[in-house]
């Protein structure tokens, strides 16, 4: 093997590997040498996982196809992994880090002082896309890069705010970049590869799975300070994202809406619970210059 690198990536590729796994064998051999030199029973006993599970990865590992994939992957995709010095340094904090990140666009992004990420429903009602011109554009006319995650609704039209303002905007994706997801506006996401930035913790050749959506929530809070939610219902993904964000430390900003409005509940609920309100971009940035 090549390097530490190169096995952390083997080892991550392999579908059969769960990041707890992937975490417990650091912690059992920082170099990661072990699994590519013991048996399978010798894998299935140190791991305490099944036989047939052990064999999957070792197999998958000393596959000199999956080696291939792996260089193609390297030579059409920027790979940031724990191991490396430009590995963002405000995921490296939060309590599960992703251990590889699948970078296509321009990676200096990452390093924005002014950053935040934007949240929302699928189904946005009428109010909620006037409310996110007044309070998103001065702030990505004031240098803040906009952080979501390409979903319809909510999502897209704050990276489109972020483009069309000739601002900065990083999409954090549920899927590999050879299943892109949704589909519905491939033009923003080619825009988004060509002058700001997409990330994706799922090798390029993986599709999307319901579980990822809620699992890729905590890095888009984790690359910003701060968290703003635009509408949400009381039962959502974004709900979720919110929990992220506090369990890691940041900030909680919502958007009140009309009483009553459905989509609104799990706004006031966070506001009833300590988020701050913003009735304009003025409350955000208030917090910036103390």
């Amino acid at each position: 093997m090549e390097n530490r690198r190169k096995r952390l990536l083997l080892l991550y590729d392999s579908p059969h590997m769960t990041r707890p796994l992937l975490k417990r064998i650091l912690k059992i051999d920082p170099s990661l040498l072990f699994p590519f030199s013991i048996s399978t029973d010798e894998l299935s006993r140190q791991l305490a996982i099944p036989y047939q599970r052990a064999k999957s990865i070792l197999g998958h590992i000393k596959d000199h196809n999956i080696m291939k994939k792996l260089d193609k992957f390297e030579s059409d995709f920027s790979i940031f992994t724990w191991f490396d010095e430009d590995f963002p340094m405000n995921l490296r904090s939060i309590p599960d880090p992703p251990l590889v990140l699948y970078i296509q666009g321009d990676s200096t992004i990452l390093q924005s002082p002014l950053s935040i990420s934007v949240v929302g429903t699928r189904n946005p009602s009428s109010y909620a896309f006037p409310s996110m011109r007044n309070v998103l554009i001065p702030l990505i006319r004031s240098g803040f890069t906009i952080v979501s995650g390409m979903a319809i609704g909510i999502d897209q039209y704050a990276h489109r705010l972020a483009t069309e303002q000739q601002g900065k905007t990083i999409a954090v994706l549920g899927s590999g970049f050879y299943h892109i997801y949704p589909r519905n506006d491939l033009g923003l996401y080619k825009q988004m590869i060509r002058e700001h930035l997409v990330i994706s913790e799922y090798p390029p050749d993986r599709p999307a799975k319901k579980y990822h959506f809620p699992e890729r929530n905590r890095i888009i809070s984790g690359l910003t300070p701060s968290t703003f939610v635009i509408e949400a219902r009381l039962k959502s993904g974004t709900l979720i994202t919110v929990d992220q964000a506090l369990e890691q430390g940041r900030d909680v900003y919502a958007l009140p809406g009309p009483a009553g409005s459905m989509t609104s509940e799990g706004c006031h609920k966070m506001i009833n619970e300590g988020a701050k309100l913003v009735h304009t971009y003025h409350d955000i940035v208030e917090d910036w210059i103390k």
